[in-house]
Formats: C-alpha cells, sequence, structure tokens
C-alpha cells in the first residue's frame, strides 16, 4: 500500500533538491516530446542550454540577450514571491505588466520631443504607478468585499489587453505612422531610451532595476519587521493575528509591490527592446514569471538564477526554432513542463512516501 505521510517539518533536502529535479525530469521529458516531433532530443537540449552561451557562432549575440529576457521575469517574480510568501496569490501581474508600460510610455509621448533628463525617470515613476493601480483594483476588492485576488487579477489581464490594443490604435497611435497602430519608436528618442548602459552586454536600466529589487527583497524578507510579517502571515495566519498583525495591510502591501514591480518592468521593456507600444506588446512574462518565482523557491537569490535559466531558455528556444524547425509551442509546454514538475517534486518537502511499512522518500 503507497501512501503519503505527513513530515513534522518540511525537508530542507528536498526544499533545494527539487527545482534541480524539475529541470532534469523537464530536459528529459522534454527530450522525449522532441524526440515525438522527429527532432534528435540530445541535439534540441544542446541548442536551448548550450549553444546560446558557447556556440561560437551564436553566444556574442546569445549573452546579451540573457540579461534582457531575464530582467523583467525576475523584476516581476520578486514581486510576486512577496504576496506567494503570504499566500496572497497575484496571477495577473500580465496586466499590470502591461499597464505600466502604457501609462510610462503614455507619460513620454504625452510631452515628446522633450530631451529634458528628467523624462525617463518621470516614465519610470508613471510606469510604477500604472502597475500599483492595476494591483490595487484586486487588492481593495479583497479587502472590502472578500473577493478572490487570483480570479479577479486574472481578468483584469484581459481588460489591459483590450485597453493596450485600444490605445495601440488610437491614444498613443504615431501620428506620423501612416495610420499603422502602435506609438512612436522610443528607442529613436534619446532622452526617453533604455538601451545598454554598457555597449553589447545588455546591461539596461531594467536590469539594474531587478539587481536592486533582488537585493531589497532579500533585505525585507529577512532583516526587517514586515518581511517578517508577511511570512508569519503566510506560514501561520492565526498567530500573525494574534500578534496584531493586519491582514488588510499585509494585502495592500504585497499586491502593491507586485504592482510597483511588474509596472516598471513593462515600461523599462517598452523603453528598450520593444521600443514602442504595440497591439502585440505583452510577451507573457507576467505569467512566466510565476514560473522563475517557484523555481526560486520564492527567494531573491534563487529567483535570480530562476531567472537566468528561464531567459536561457527563451533564447535557446527561439535558437530551436530556427535551427531545428521546433515549433513555437513545443517551446512553450517545455517552459510549463518547469512549473508542473516543479509542483509534483514539491510534494517530497513536506511529505514522505511510504510502501507497507517501509519509506521510500
Amino acid at each position: 500500500m503507497i501512501r503519503l505521510e505527513k513530515r513534522p517539518q518540511p525537508s530542507r533536502f528536498w526544499t533545494g533538491a527539487t527545482p534541480i529535479l524539475a529541470v532534469l525530469l523537464t530536459m528529459l521529458v522534454g527530450g522525449a516530446m522532441f524526440a515525438a516531433l522527429g527532432t534528435d532530443p540530445l541535439e534540441a537540449i544542446k541548442v536551448i542550454f548550450w549553444d546560446p552561451l558557447f556556440h561560437e557562432q551564436f553566444a556574442s549575440y546569445s549573452r546579451p540577450q540573457l540579461l534582457v529576457k531575464a530582467g523583467p521575469l525576475i523584476l516581476i517574480a520578486i514581486g510576486l514571491s512577496i504576496g506567494f510568501r503570504a499566500g496572497i496569490w497575484n496571477i495577473g501581474a500580465e496586466g499590470q505588466y502591461i499597464m505600466g508600460a502604457i501609462c510610462g510610455a503614455g507619460a513620454g509621448l504625452a510631452l515628446y520631443p522633450s530631451d529634458s533628463a528628467l523624462l525617463f525617470p518621470m516614465m519610470v515613476v508613471a510606469g510604477a504607478l500604472g502597475g500599483w493601480v492595476w494591483a490595487m483594483i484586486p487588492a481593495v476588492l479583497k479587502v472590502k468585499f472578500g473577493t478572490n485576488e487570483i480570479l479577479v487579477s486574472l481578468m483584469l489581464v484581459y481588460v489591459a489587453e483590450n485597453i493596450l490594443a485600444s490605445v495601440s490604435s488610437g491614444l498613443l497611435r504615431n501620428p506620423e505612422g501612416m495610420g499603422f497602430p502602435g506609438s512612436r519608436n522610443l528607442n529613436q528618442w534619446d532622452a526617453a531610451s533604455n538601451l545598454d548602459l554598457i555597449p553589447n552586454t545588455g546591461m539596461h536600466w531594467g536590469v539594474v532595476a531587478a539587481l536592486i529589487a533582488v537585493i531589497f527583497a532579500y533585505v525585507l524578507l529577512s532583516r526587517h519587521i514586515q518581511g517578517f510579517n508577511v511570512r508569519l502571515t503566510g506560514e501561520a495566519p492565526r498567530a500573525a493575528r494574534f500578534a496584531g498583525v493586519s491582514p488588510s495591510r499585509i494585502i495592500l502591501f504585497c499586491l502593491g509591490m507586485s504592482g510597483v514591480l511588474a509596472g516598471m518592468a513593462g515600461m523599462f521593456e517598452v523603453t528598450g527592446p520593444a521600443g514602442k507600444i504595440s497591439i502585440d506588446f505583452n510577451s507573457g512574462y507576467g505569467f512566466t514569471a510565476i514560473i522563475v518565482a517557484f523555481l526560486g523557491r520564492l527567494h531573491p537569490v534563487g529567483i535570480l538564477l530562476a531567472g537566468l535559466l528561464m531567459a536561457l531558455t527563451y533564447i535557446g528556444g527561439e535558437l530551436a526554432q530556427l535551427m531545428l524547425g521546433l515549433p513555437g509551442a513545443a517551446i512553450q509546454l517545455f517552459q510549463g513542463m518547469l512549473l508542473f514538475f516543479l509542483l509534483a517534486t514539491d510534494v517530497f518537502t513536506n511529505y514522505r512516501v511510504r510502501i507497507g511499512k517501509g519509506e521510500l522518500a
């Protein structure tokens, strides 16, 4: 008889081992999927994980792209992890990312063609506020009416996507764009561009913000009373209430932080790699960041490493589509396997498997 037996306390070994095991299982099952598609699985795994970093033909382009892709993933995942630590499930970071981009770009375009040194900082603030306001909708509804933040934040993603389509074709459309949807190219406007701080490295202000967010989250969660309150709320809600921690304040704080960081990620993306507001601006970073947060065990340093790994799958996936003809859907499924296997193997953290009277894990 096979049964799960709850551990007296979470296993430290499995807490650290499950992300590694999840990656290995993803490679194994993903390799089988690639084989079913008629591609050599070893070659596919090599192209995704090895060639972007070490192949002499691709590395010069792929290595800088690693930071470009990882920046928004890390920034959004850090914000999500703070809420997840408290048991507050913000699934709508994609909408906050979109609204941050719209507000940040809109604030800059309203002052076109200003070359003020204050323009870019103002756009950063506008992007952060855009994400914060969008996150406050599920936060306030949960505090005041007890609504489910998962459903509300997720539904708001589709509202944000429709707003994006509207402003791309209307309010923010380039008046010199011959009627095509999309804003002016912000990369061609020095005061509003977010290009590499060090040429050919991928190190732009969004990456700097992501690194600062990692340090901030580490200090908050390990050294600050508010971080203790967040962790206590997630681990022992009743004890948190007895200790005088206000659930409403924690909800507002966690969702607000998620919104601010997701909004900033959108603003840095629209002024950098994307370059402009367009109908297809949103790239799914808000959803992928959920995988990054859990793969990093909701720990800031773990999220940093997980963000780099997920960025590698983006770059390697694009390379695999080009070199091996793999469909884009297969690469997305491969990325999704990471979260699936992480959640599956995470059972071993809190439970041990017993067969009859014997112990298996």
